[in-house]
């Protein structure tokens, strides 16, 4: 399957939900509606059967494990954003959160669908074992800057900050008990912090593991050079190098923090000002609004959200 195209709007960019944005029936409407979309289905499908049906069938609890939310998530995202392209409406840049920069990448043509399906599987395969292995907890903490949630956590012990999501959102991920501490500390500096409905401490140490297990995969798996521009959490920067520099980045990811800060303002300086979260939920648009100004941001899961934004991008085709 063809996922790249050449004919991309210059200021838009794509971002592709990560883990927590999964929610029972997502992707149906758009499976059903767009052929685009249900070719995507079923090539996941064809690799890891039950998909689907775990996308459009499954309970919370059954969607909420890791080893059923990474690959359906994945498969919604990359579905959302190939029926806009199938649509004309293509993305100059792409971004992905946690594992939302796997579809990304996919859709920027670093691997194909079957390979991006296997990959993602392993990765949660891998995440699921540390945490089993390493139980964790994450909290998002919220009216404090990122400097004063660093110090904090340092002073907490054994928690970090794991995900730059806004100016005034940092989520951290460490020991439960720790965690504790820092729900104190956090209170005392007149901030918020709120339990983030997670089975570990992602983007923490505590997936080292994960991180060596995905170098080995990648090592037998390499990836191709994205066709699009496609950003890094772990630089907050384009994606560059050799197929090997680019597998180093996305192995490193799974235990380093999420600079979504980094990637937002960077995608503004280099021109795009329109962002579209393809995939369930609209996380990533609340984050775009609350770090930058004078954008425009779009969600695409169901039809009818799929239909406006042509409508309102399409006019420049």
């Amino acid at each position: 399957m063809d996922l790249v195209d050449t004919a991309a709007r210059p200021n838009v960019a794509f971002l592709f939900a990560g883990q927590g944005s999964q929610r029972p029936g997502m992707g149906h409407a758009l499976y059903e509606a767009s052929p685009a979309a249900g070719a995507v289905f079923d090539a996941v499908e064809e690799v890891r059967p039950g998909t689907r049906e775990q996308c459009f069938s499954g309970t919370k609890e059954e969607l909420s494990l890791t080893a059923n939310t990474q690959p359906c998530v994945f498969a919604v995202d990359l579905a959302c954003a190939c029926a806009l392209r199938e649509r004309g409406i293509v993305s100059a840049a792409v971004a992905g959160h946690s594992l939302g920069e796997v579809a990304a990448l996919a859709f920027a043509g670093a691997f194909d669908v079957a390979c991006a399906t296997r990959l993602v599987s392993e990765r949660a395969r891998l995440m699921t074992a540390c945490c089993e292995e390493h139980p964790g907890a994450m909290r998002a903490v919220l009216k404090l800057d990122a400097a004063t949630v660093e110090a904090l956590s340092a002073k907490a012990g054994e928690v970090w900050p794991v995900n730059y999501n806004s100016p005034l959102q940092t989520v951290v991920a460490g020991s439960p008990a720790a965690c504790e501490r820092l729900d104190a500390l956090v209170r005392e500096a007149r901030g918020r912090s709120m339990a983030v409905a997670v089975s570990g401490a992602f983007h923490s140490p505590y997936m080292a593991a994960a991180t060596e297990g995905l170098a080995a995969y990648l090592a037998a798996n390499p990836p191709q050079a994205p066709a699009v521009t496609c950003w890094a959490n772990l630089t907050g920067a384009p994606y560059a190098g050799t197929p090997e520099e680019i597998s180093k980045t996305l192995c490193a990811q799974a235990s380093n923090p999420v600079r979504w800060v980094d990637e937002l303002c960077g995608l503004k300086a280099a021109g795009i000002d329109t962002f579209v979260e393809v995939g369930p939920g609209h996380t990533l648009t609340g984050l775009v609004r609350r770090t930058l100004e004078d954008v425009t941001t779009y969600n695409v899961e169901t039809p009818d959200q799929l239909e406006e934004v042509v409508r309102a991008l399409g006019k420049d085709a």
